[in-house]
């Protein structure tokens, strides 16, 4: 039976200019928001941290020195 990933997150390696998939799914969960983000509609993300984000502004105050 071939298994859906529909409404199912993935599980993903960041990487400087992309990301891996580890694990498939449709989504990623905002790692400060919580709001769930479409694989295609994902463009920000700490490599260090290996965690996505929902916006550009979230992703730099999460990263900014002293959070």
């Amino acid at each position: 039976m071939l298994m859906s990933n529909t409404d199912r997150p993935a599980r993903l390696h960041y990487m400087a200019n992309g990301f891996r998939v580890l694990s498939p799914g449709d989504h990623v969960v905002c790692a400060v928001s919580g709001e769930r983000l479409a694989l295609e509609d994902l463009r920000y993300w700490s490599v260090a941290a290996q965690q996505p984000y929902a916006t550009a502004e979230i992703a730099t105050a999460a990263m900014s020195p002293g959070r």
